[in-house]
């Protein structure tokens, strides 16, 4: 018998409309689960189990009232990094401990308002900045495939709640990578939307031009649900774009007959571990069998991508986290003077990654600097961009690796920032293009760790994205699987 935590979204809300199980006890479900596996994964920063139970009960009386929003009675968890009213939100960092927004992030609120219930805040990488979230100022969260795993970053504790079973679905943010990765490192279905599809509004911000919220669920159809409720124009965010939001669920079902596939293959050049390259070639192949042409393609300025993030994203970070001082609002110790407590709270509040990218991104920024860095990266950005939107007058979609590797171990790579860096080096230029994409599990390695397969549209075309991830997880079972741990 399928447990409650196992059912998707969409089943929960049948079972619940039907009225076989209540909110109350689905949340309930999720907390014991919380209460069972959380020590060991180490994904939530908050667990927020009297206001889940509370919201719970409510709608359960609002389903027998005869309300039916969309989301009503489902358990979610949200990264630490978006504000939630009421409840601590600390972007992971020790620098906010102890701050309480008076104001949901739109993405929370429109969430909530449909329906939703919150859990929790979810563990990341401080203020975003990292590829395995062991840059969190709190702990590390592990991978509940394998505990000596990272969950990928910076959404890591977004990423192994799900795969934990230890919420119905969680909200990431994507700024280099960061829904994608933890979504291939722990097998789930993790989209990224396009940049301005989702409000910025309650995000904290690390590269304000590049950062987008996301879902993070089980099923493509769960993701489709939430962006639904997320997606559309929000005056409160000058970024948000009025455009039109299609109907994902209602697209879903129309298959992928036709649909012209773009290979990119500069994404499939040396240092892709074998058995991703062989899983993700087989997923491709599937695609094709289901009816969509596939040809490859070339994104010249790939090369480009990586240095062009890190100097675009750090010297946006560095400008965005000036305020952080210790005289407002989160973390203060005390100093001589005014000038000495900014110095030591800032010193002692941000991490070693959030302090050298802070670093890196004043000394792009500064006099005599900044047309040879900044300038520069955003020229060569604009090439990056151009390649996406030629390559996209002649496919529908491009489908690559998600990364080069599976979950690597724990501080395995701790020393090492290039090699950090190089994990997200498959999904950094779709942020820099401002494109959607989607990671989907497409297999396993020898050791049993999960194998993600990167869905990417033009802007705007997370319709299409949806549709073509949908119609690859319905002919395979990889979504269907969870680790050992979340089992009974």
């Amino acid at each position: 018998m399928t447990r409650l935590i196992e059912l998707s979204i969409a089943d929960a809300l049948a079972q619940l409309d039907s009225g076989a199980i209540t909110s109350v006890q689905l949340t309930q479900a999720y907390l014991e689960q919380i209460d069972r596996l959380d020590g060991q994964i180490q994904a939530y920063l908050t667990v927020t189990r009297d206001l889940a139970l509370q919201q719970a009960a409510r709608a359960d009386a609002q389903r027998a009232a005869g309300d039916n929003k969309p989301l009503l009675g489902i358990p979610l968890a949200v990264k630490d990094v978006l504000s939630t009213r009421g409840v601590e939100t600390t972007a992971g960092s020790k620098i906010l401990k102890g701050y309480v927004p008076v104001f949901d992030a739109t993405c929370v609120a429109r969430l909530l308002d449909a329906g939703a219930v919150l859990l929790g805040k979810l563990n990341m990488d401080e203020f975003a900045m990292g590829s395995s979230t062991e840059n969190s100022g709190f702990f590390p969260t592990r991978n509940p495939w394998d505990l000596e795993r990272v969950p990928g970053g910076s959404s890591g504790g977004s990423g192994a709640a799900v795969a934990a079973l230890m919420c119905a679905g969680s909200l990431g943010t994507d700024t280099g990578g960061s829904i994608r990765l933890p979504g291939a490192f722990c097998g789930i279905a993790a989209l990224k939307p396009s940049y301005g599809r989702v409000s910025r509004y309650g995000l904290i911000a690390y590269g304000s031009s590049l950062d987008q919220a996301g879902p993070m669920t089980r099923t493509v159809s769960d993701a489709a649900r939430l962006l639904q409720v997320m997606a559309g124009h929000d005056p409160l965010d000058g970024t948000s774009m009025p455009v039109d939001v299609p109907d994902y669920l209602a697209a879903l079902d129309r298959g992928i007959e036709g649909l012209r596939i773009g290979i990119p293959k500069e994404y499939f050049s040396e240092g892709l571990q074998p058995e991703v390259r062989a899983s993700v070639q087989a997923a491709i192949a599937q695609l094709e069998a289901l009816g969509a042409s596939v040809v490859e393609v070339s994104l010249p300025h790939t090369e480009y991508s990586l240095p062009v993030y890190y100097m675009i994203a750090t010297s946006e970070a560095s400008a965005n986290l000036a305020r952080f001082d210790g005289i407002r609002f989160g973390a203060r110790v005390e100093g001589q003077d005014m000038i000495d407590t900014y110095k030591v709270t800032r010193g002692q509040g941000f991490g070693a990654e959030v302090k050298r990218r802070i670093m890196l991104g004043t000394y792009a920024l500064s006099a005599g600097y900044y047309d040879a860095y900044y300038g520069k990266a955003s020229q060569v950005r604009t090439l990056i961009k151009q390649d996406f939107d030629k390559v996209f007058q002649q496919v529908d979609l491009l489908a690559a690796p998600t990364s080069p590797s599976v979950a690597f171990r724990l501080g395995e790579n701790a020393d090492d920032p290039l090699q950090m860096y190089l994990s997200d080096v498959l999904t950094i230029a779709a942020n820099l293009a401002g494109v959607c994409g989607i990671s989907v599990p497409c297999g396993f390695d020898s050791a049993g760790l999960p194998i993600g397969l990167q869905l990417i549209g033009a802007a705007f075309a997370e319709e299409t994205v949806l549709r073509a991830a949908f119609a690859y997880e319905q002919s395979t079972d990889w979504h269907t699987r969870h680790p050992a741990l979340a089992r009974p």
